[in-house]
């Protein structure tokens, strides 16, 4: 689908292990000034905010409420929220701007995984009556996976040591990533996953802004365009699902056009090392693609803001040039359960 709607900014925090001295809305506000400024918006100028979090990591009902103090609420603006990772709220605004209505979209996430145990929070993700109350937590599926991938021949533990000092070596560029440069891959911490091969845990946020058609190119140099975008689901059940395959983000990329000519840059969102694995297959990557330059989850891994940086990261090497065409993907559930996809273009050099 062609589709005249871009990411014209993008504004993240540098991602810390804690940021117990700050809360929600004041480490966002930074972020939101510094992505408006960009475009030289005001709040009052954009048509349409959307933002994405969870209740269960903030530990309170509606949390989000309190977010829209940094924003600024009044005089009121049209809002909408989703309990997803902040690419699903790209996503929807996204459409918002396809009917529209709008001209330009404010997208920021946030998440704080430092309070609690993050490992134990996720599992609520799971089915309520067959899986959870087991509390299988979030790094022993993954270690599910990434044993299935090692029964199959799809990879082996160097393997998996290589995408983390690749990832990590590459966000020695990044200021914004929790890790950078040589990471020890340390003990098993549920096998054959060892630290190495896991995401930090940490507090962080993101914004973008979106604008369509020459509104787009009034705010931004070089646009990166939004040439296709879908998300599809993988079964619940994790016992009836092929866990060294994703057929949901084969579909996704099919959807939103990633096979029909090659991309120069992808940005995973891959916690684990395992599942850089899967979505390479999945998205039919060689080695000619540059892979998560910006170190990817593996180096920061904001909940419910990692995959919208993925499409800020992307969307920011096109703003630079230096990408022509990107795929950018996010993730939510256990083990790939549900996927993202979205490809960018720069207008032609």
């Amino acid at each position: 689908m062609t589709c005249d709607i871009a990411l014209v900014a993008f504004a993240q925090t540098d991602h810390r292990r804690t940021s117990e001295d700050l809360s929600e809305v004041e480490m966002l506000m930074p972020v939101l000034h510094d992505v408006l400024a960009q475009t030289g918006l005001k709040t009052a100028d954009v048509g349409f905010t959307c933002s994405g979090s969870s209740d269960y990591l903030a530990g309170r009902a509606f949390s989000f409420t309190l977010a829209l103090d940094g924003v600024g609420a009044w005089p009121p603006i049209s809002e909408s929220h989703v309990e997803m990772d902040g690419a699903w709220a790209l996503y929807e605004a996204w459409t918002k701007l396809l009917t529209g209505e709008a001209d330009t979209a404010l997208v920021y996430a946030y998440g704080k995984s430092s309070p609690g145990s993050v490992r134990d929070v996720l599992t609520r993700q799971l089915d309520p009556y067959y899986v959870a109350p087991l509390w299988p937590d979030s790094v022993a599926l993954a270690a599910l996976q990434a044993q299935a991938l090692i029964d199959a021949g799809d990879t082996d533990e160097p393997a998996l040591a290589a995408v983390a000092s690749r990832s990590r070596t590459d966000a020695t560029s990044n200021s914004h990533a929790q890790l950078r440069g040589s990471v020890p891959q340390g003990d098993y911490l549920v096998r054959p996953l060892r630290t190495g091969d896991c995401p930090p845990i940490g507090d962080g946020a993101a914004a973008v802004v979106l604008a369509a058609g020459e509104r787009a190119r009034e705010l931004c140099a070089r646009p990166a365009w939004i040439r296709g975008i879908d998300h599809r689901i993988e079964a619940h059940g994790l016992g009836v699902r092929d866990l060294t395959d994703s057929p949901s983000t084969r579909l996704a990329a099919e959807k939103a056009g990633a096979f029909e000519r090659p991309v120069d840059t992808a940005e995973l969102h891959a916690p684990f090392t395992s599942q850089e694995v899967v979505l390479r297959k999945a998205l039919r990557l060689d080695d000619s693609v540059r892979v998560n330059p910006s170190g990817g989850a593996l180096a920061a891994n904001p909940i419910m803001a990692a995959g919208l940086i993925r499409m800020g990261e992307a969307a920011a090497r096109i703003h630079r040039g230096d990408s022509d065409r990107a795929l950018a993907h996010a993730t939510s559930g256990p083990c790939l359960q549900q996927n993202l996809v979205a490809v960018l273009e720069g207008d032609p050099r």
